[in-house]
């Protein structure tokens, strides 16, 4: 029974990482209806820039942390101010071959830094000795990570539904023209949608960081696993972000821990995910709490 609880807890442990790894494209489709391709990248990038100003500039890492956040903030947005506003009325699909653009050039700037090429490791800050209840015991980074996961997915469901600025990017998601006729400013939100989001992929970066390590490939990579959450719960949906990267948490892990562990099979943790998420389209092709929406021609 131990070992079943150890697989639960690693599962939220996963499945909240996923969820404020969902969480950008989230944000980005919640007010403009582009999928980010290039969020993996940002989330390398906003983990990379924690670990330069705890290691290198040697800033203490709960300073470093917020500042990574800060400094992605403003890069996302400078990243839509200059690649991406001009594309305000666009087809959908010239946005979305931008953002494959930008994840290349992303990929490049990053190959030419050592980052790209060699492992990292942040400085252990915490005790070693794990947290160890009933058989089940968690490391306090994985703790830690998953505090600050659910207050900052907190803090983005409160923005949503009370905020001023939340409501307007609801309001440009719903409708850019009648948003417009009412004064909000479409490429203005747009903006701050690319910056929050850019402020969530810092956050899960840092956190990744911390749990496993700094290496490219294993970091953009969240990138491409967060897809089959996202769609799961619904593009347009903080909550389903949330739920969908705790099942798929909990699926990968409990896969690795029976199918992997106790049958001898490999990769049913890669390939059981998307399969659930094949199955349950075919019901809920908007995902579990996506908005359903008519169109009446």
């Amino acid at each position: 029974m131990s070992y079943f609880f150890q697989l639960l807890i690693s599962g939220i442990v996963v499945g909240s990482i996923y969820a404020l790894s969902a969480l950008g494209f989230v944000l980005i489709y919640k007010s403009s209806r582009v999928l980010n391709i290039a969020h993996g990248q940002i989330i390398a990038g906003g983990a990379f820039i924690t670990y330069a100003l705890t290691v290198w500039a040697d800033i203490p890492i709960y300073i470093s942390f917020f500042l990574s956040m800060i400094i992605t903030f403003f890069l996302a947005m400078s990243v839509e101010r200059i690649f991406l506003r001009r594309l305000i009325g666009e087809p959908v699909i010239s946005v979305i071959m931008v953002t494959i653009g930008l994840m290349s050039i992303l990929d490049g700037i990053i190959y030419l830094t050592p980052f790209g090429s060699e492992n990292f490791s942040f400085p252990v800050f915490f005790p070693k000795t794990p947290i160890s209840f009933g058989g089940v015991s968690v490391s306090w980074t994985q703790l830690v990570g998953v505090i600050i996961t659910f207050l900052l997915i907190a803090a983005f469901s409160w923005f949503f539904k009370k905020s001023t600025i939340g409501i307007s990017m609801r309001a440009v998601s719903d409708d850019q023209l009648a948003a417009m006729s009412v004064g909000i400013s479409v490429p203005k939100v747009f903006g701050l949608a690319w910056a929050a989001a850019g402020l969530s992929a810092a956050a899960a970066g840092g956190i990744i960081g911390n749990i496993t390590g700094l290496n490219f490939d294993t970091l953009h990579a969240f990138g491409i696993t967060v897809f089959p959450v996202v769609i799961l719960g619904g593009l347009d949906s903080i909550i389903g972000a949330v739920a969908a990267g705790i099942i798929m948490g909990l699926i990968q892990q409990f896969a690795s821990g029976y199918l992997d562990g106790h049958f001898g099979l490999s990769g049913t943790a890669e390939v059981l995910p998307y399969i659930i998420l094949l199955v349950i389209l075919l019901f809920k092709p908007h995902g579990l709490f996506g908005i359903h929406e008519i169109e009446r021609v």
